[in-house]
This record gives structure tokens, sequence and C-alpha cells, in this order.
């Protein structure tokens, strides 16, 4: 297994378990209010939310990580297009940036 299908397997199970959320203004939000432990922004989302959430991140000290495209990103966690996303599980956030 590679790891991004890992990491797939990771997102799937903390959507499942209602662990994430989704979309600039649930993420933004979680990120703020301290929900957010790991923070996933499509490589293909727009400079201007790139640069957003990376700031947002640095200043609230949440990891994130650029993954894929937005339909890639949105298909993993069962929605349709995604920028944007958070796991909002420590140890399943943990596990994602491990590795």
């Amino acid at each position: 297994m590679t790891k991004e299908e890992r990491i797939r397997g990771y997102l799937g199970l903390a959507a499942r378990a209602g662990r994430m959320e989704s979309g600039e203004f649930s993420v933004e939000k979680a990120v703020k209010s301290g929900r957010a432990h790991l923070v996933l922004i499509a490589e293909d989302a727009s400079d201007n939310t790139k640069k957003k959430f990376q700031n947002m991140c640095a200043y609230h000290e949440v990891p994130y990580l650029l993954f894929g495209d937005r339909e890639t990103l949105g298909h993993v966690i069962g929605r349709e297009f995604r920028a944007t996303a958070c796991v909002t599980d420590i140890k399943l956030a943990k596990a994602i940036r491990e590795l």
C-alpha cells in the first residue's frame, strides 16, 4: 500500500466516524475553535485559499497537508468537490501526519 492509499483510508475512516469537517467555512470555524488537528488543502485550490489556510494554520499552530486535487479530496470524504477539509480526531490526525 502506498502512502497516499493509506492516507485515503484514514480520511475515509475519519469521514465515516464523523471526525471531519469540510468546506472553507466549517474548516475555518474548526481551526479557530481548536477542534481541528490536521487541515487538508487541495493542491489545485486557489492561491488565495491556500495562503489563507496556511497562514491560519500557522497562527493557530495546526499542521496542514497539501493533498490531491479538489475532486480527489471530496471523493475520499464522500462529498463532491472540496478545496479544504480537516480531521477533528487527534489520533487519526497523528496517524496521517506520521505517514
